[in-house]
């Protein structure tokens, strides 16, 4: 049993407000066609979660999602038992390509489907909130969608994903580093009509600094990434660029 779990890129992201200690969005998410990890499940002697993981278990996105889905439904720990979870690794991390919500996401979808479980997409948003933000956006497994609120609020579009390329520079930034910066020197709310237009007349019309508001905290912590603003756009708290080939 395998799935690819895809890349994303944030087309805009804007931040529109304040919700305790959550930031509300109003970003458009784009899949990467060609940038993917894998999830996979074997049969192995006892349960396990394996893979390229560069942070202690209790941490990685799949075991959290393991976690939320066996305590909303504690009868499904029955057919884990003998399986062995392999996590393949291609998407960079603390890059703004949200691969650890991807993982979680088609980790979810996978054992929905082989297990039998049979959960509704909803239902399975409700799970993914416990484990990331971008979560949902995965789980509804499109190729575009306009995303609100906390990253929980998924409007998928009428739009195929653009051929682009991706440049992720050997810089790993932290999110919740670079929303505090966000917070602290930059946070100014503005109303935006962007998830009005198409994705292609955004990237045609506006400039990087124009569509995330997360870049100029980010160059403020990170400022080796001013090296790379020839690469394109900026995607999500970074560092990742992306442009149109």
């Amino acid at each position: 049993m395998k799935i690819k779990a895809h890349a994303k890129v944030n087309i805009f992201l804007k931040i529109t407000g304040f919700d305790g200690y959550y930031h509300l969005l109003n970003s458009r998410f784009m899949k990467v066609k060609h940038l993917y990890d894998e999830i996979e499940i074997v049969e192995a002697d006892k349960f396990n979660i394996i893979g390229d993981i560069n942070c202690v278990l209790r941490d990685n996105s799949v075991f959290k999602a393991y976690v939320a889905l066996t305590q909303a439904y504690p009868e499904i720990k029955k057919w884990f038992i003998g399986k062995e979870i392999r996590i393949h690794k291609n998407i960079p991390e603390m890059a703004g390509l949200g691969g650890g919500s991807s993982d979680a996401a088609a980790f979810l979808r996978l054992v929905n489907k082989e297990s039998g479980l049979n959960l509704s997409t909803e239902e399975l948003v409700e799970i993914g909130k416990k484990v990331g933000s971008d979560v949902a956006f995965f789980l509804y497994d499109c190729d575009v969608a306009d995303v609100y609120g906390r990253g929980d609020i998924v409007k998928p579009r009428d739009e195929k994903a653009l051929d682009i390329e991706v440049f992720t520079p050997p810089i790993e930034c932290s999110t919740p580093e670079v929303y505090k910066m966000y917070k602290e020197r930059f946070f100014n709310p503005m109303p935006t009509d962007l998830d009005k237009k198409e994705t292609k007349e955004i990237l045609k019309n506006y400039s990087p600094f124009e569509l995330n508001d997360l870049l100029k905290p980010a160059l403020m912590l990170y400022p080796e990434l001013n090296k790379y603003l020839d690469k394109g756009f900026f995607s999500g708290s970074g560092s990742s660029f992306f442009k149109l080939p």
